[in-house]
């Protein structure tokens, strides 16, 4: 295992290290896989809790979480759900009751057993959370859910109050994490103590150190990985050591220099230099939303549809891609990513159209003053754009969106921060954050229908309420649907109207999570929120 002491280096001889690895060359990948060895994985930031229960999970701990625990099923990058600890289901013709047959043998890392109700216990608590104790439910469970029970050891049933086709999928979501009840009897403040949260994953935790890294070290009786991944039996790698590094070109140029072996979100715009290299780069990308904003309807002008729509149709997306990014990136078609089931082609609805954007500026009353800033009654048409630290090009975006605005007579600021920061500041629906900017993963489409609307305690992700009944109907219709088919038209007209209102303006199809990696490590895999899986990796000699 890489001694801790190894970070010191690569945090404390930036300079030395950055210019060491520029001839540091790239080793080739032609050896052999070996069985063991340990790896390195640098990131940029850390969450606000480890609490396994949380409603938003950092890039950091959707991480650790994927390699301590195990999911119900497995959801490829496409979409497509397969067996993992659920080995088999079904559902009725309603879809308001599904049957869970769990796999046997199955153990929480202390021995004791993942059956039904272990399984019941954490289907609870994802669903309902535990106010009281301050544990949330996770980001976009089913709001439907009723009950579930364990009908015997190795089954489960679970019930809901309307139909919810999107049930399993979701149990393929990075929340969806199979914790051992043990941990979730703990009080919050020990649940924060990643030492006390007990998975079945391929790893557990070896040791930690809270804000700065984290070892995990293989689970050497692990035997029930997905059959999607093709593997079975341990990991063959012993251990995997995440450590926190702030500065992009010190993760990545410990990477060159064979100090570590991925480095995570690099910039956008040096991937073809790394390839070039040797090196090994990963731009995958995750189920769910693309990048945009959500504009919050309730914070004037944005609560005039004709000042959305200028909105909508005033960013060159075009001009995004080819300055910020590279062609691994696509342009947006709807507000889902194109290979979300279900996503269709809806970007005639936002297209790039300064002239249009002007006319509706115009109509709506904002004139351009002197210096190029649109007024009305006495008011400068302004926005603030808040950029998204999760994603590490927002800031450069942004910038760009400003430009583009600017020309049309928005007068556009932007502020920046830290995740923690962002997270306490920057919030939806706040009364003084007009447009904010998503990077929101979901598995399947039907469970949107609790962003869009306070409906069902639904999120109300543009401060609509319930006032706009076509949305609600539409939503309701998504959520209620009893069959794929069924729910198909009503999901295509559901994203045409959500565009069509500037409810949310697309930018680009997003990739969040970007992986630098030595040319030695061979074998990752990613799942449908884009998370590296190190269980199937091996290092080359």
């Amino acid at each position: 295992m890489k001694p801790l002491h190894a970070f010191r280096t690569i945090v404390g001889f930036v300079t030395v290290l950055a210019l060491t690895a520029c001839g540091a060359g790239a080793a080739t990948s032609g050896g052999q896989a070996k069985q063991g060895g340990d790896i390195t994985f640098l990131i940029d930031s850390l969450g606000d809790t480890w609490i396994p229960n949380n409603s938003a999970i950092s890039s950091f701990q959707g991480h650790i979480w994927g390699h301590v625990t195990d999911k119900l099923v497995h959801v490829d990058e496409n979409g497509k759900v397969s067996p993992w600890i659920a080995e088999k289901w079904e559902q009725n013709d309603s879809a308001t009751e599904f049957t869970l047959h769990l796999k046997t043998g199955v153990t929480f890392s202390d021995k004791t057993p993942v059956d039904a109700a272990a399984v019941v216990a954490n289907l609870d608590i994802w669903s309902k959370g535990d106010p009281a104790r301050g544990i949330n439910p996770i980001g976009l469970f089913p709001k439907t859910y009723d009950r579930a029970q364990a009908v015997d050891a190795q089954t489960v049933k679970v019930f809901f109050k309307a139909p919810t086709l999107g049930f399993v999928p979701t149990l393929g979501y990075h929340g969806s994490i199979l914790i051992s009840p043990k941990t979730i009897a703990l009080p919050a403040a020990q649940q924060a103590d990643l030492s006390n949260d007990i998975g079945s994953g391929p790893f557990v935790v070896a040791s930690w150190k809270e804000g700065d890294s984290v070892v995990l070290k293989k689970r050497e009786d692990y035997n029930w990985a997905p059959a999607a991944l093709g593997k079975q039996g341990a990991a063959t790698l012993d251990s995997i050591t995440y450590k926190l590094v702030a500065e992009p070109s010190v993760r990545t140029s410990a990477v060159q220099s064979g100090q570590a072996d991925v480095a995570y979100n690099p910039s956008p715009q040096e991937l073809k230099s790394f390839k070039d290299q040797g090196f090994t780069t990963a731009t995958p990308r995750y189920l769910g939303f693309v990048n945009g904003f959500a504009v919050n309807t309730k914070v004037a002008p944005f609560d005039d549809v004709k000042v959305r729509q200028a909105l909508q149709h005033g960013i060159d997306r075009a001009e995004i891609i080819s300055t910020v990014y590279t062609e691994d990136w696509l342009p947006a078609k709807s507000l889902f990513q194109s290979n979300v089931p279900g996503a269709t082609d809806r970007s005639a609805d936002f297209a790039f159209d300064a002239a249009k954007s002007a006319k509706l500026l115009d109509e709506a009353g904002w004139a351009k003053g002197a210096d190029g800033v649109r007024v009305k009654d006495g008011k400068q048409l302004s926005l603030t754009l808040y950029s998204n630290p999760y994603l590490a090009a927002s800031k450069a975006i942004d910038e760009l969106v400003a430009q583009q605005l600017g020309k049309l007579g928005f007068k556009v600021g932007i502020q920046s921060f830290d995740v923690v920061t962002y997270g306490e500041r920057v919030k939806l629906n706040s009364p003084s954050v007009a447009t904010y900017e998503i990077t929101r993963s979901f598995i399947d489409a039907g469970t949107v229908a609790g962003i869009l609307t306070d409906a069902n305690k639904g999120e109300n992700w543009f401060g609509v309420g319930q006032s706009d009944p076509k949305l609600v109907e539409l939503a309701t219709g998504v959520a209620r649907s009893e069959s794929v088919e069924a729910r198909a038209k009503i999901l295509d007209e559901l994203q045409g109207y959500v565009l069509q209102q500037g409810y949310f303006v697309p930018l680009t199809q997003i990739v969040q999570r970007i992986y630098l990696q030595s040319p030695k490590l061979t074998g990752v895999t990613y799942n449908g929120i884009a998370y590296a899986n190190y269980y199937t990796a091996s290092l080359t000699s």
